[in-house]
């Protein structure tokens, strides 16, 4: 018997610490968080030179590296408005100094589920700034760009001489 109340008096005194805290919970909420930073990158695009102007149809495709993991407006501005005559950019007589052209972008999004989206703007649009967005989904896979150009803008066509304009794609993330 002696050993029987001294088990009692253990169990009795090795009762656990927080025994207050236990109560009749048959489930509770853990609250668990984290984040991932936004990304968004485009690959290098390495200059664009057509050569001679005087040949009809020039045009250009280049795919880019671009990866963005949130949704995304893209914003493509031209600095001219078109190729332009570097030092008589409207010309003289009747040759002209611009060139005019478009430029392409289409590019896969996800949402989850791959869509393509392109647009395409003509090198006046530019200036103002030409916008496409990813229409909610993310870019994993690339883009492509496609450059055209179009015709003189002169009667007996183009200023002989160097055309140049720069062009300058934005991305943010929504």
């Amino acid at each position: 018997m002696r050993m029987f109340f001294a088990a009692v008096a253990a169990l009795a005194i090795a009762a656990p610490a927080c025994a207050g805290e236990i109560e009749n919970v048959r489930s509770f909420d853990i609250a668990v968080s984290g984040s991932i930073r936004q990304h968004c990158a485009l690959g290098n695009v390495p200059n664009m030179d057509f050569g001679n102007l005087e040949r009809r149809g020039l045009g250009i495709d280049r795919e880019v590296a671009f990866d963005c993991n949130m949704p995304f407006t893209m914003t493509i501005k031209g600095a001219k408005g078109a190729l332009t005559h570097t030092t008589m950019p409207n010309g003289q007589g009747p040759y002209g100094g611009q060139l005019p052209y478009s430029i392409g972008v289409k590019m896969p999004v996800r949402h989850p589920a791959t869509q393509i989206v392109s647009k395409t703007f003509n090198s006046r649009q530019l200036i103002a700034g030409g916008v496409i967005s990813s229409n909610g989904g993310i870019a994993t896979d690339g883009m492509q760009l496609a450059i055209e150009l179009g015709s003189p803008s002169g009667e007996a066509g183009l200023l002989a001489g160097e055309y140049s304009e720069t062009i300058t794609i934005t991305v943010s993330p929504i």
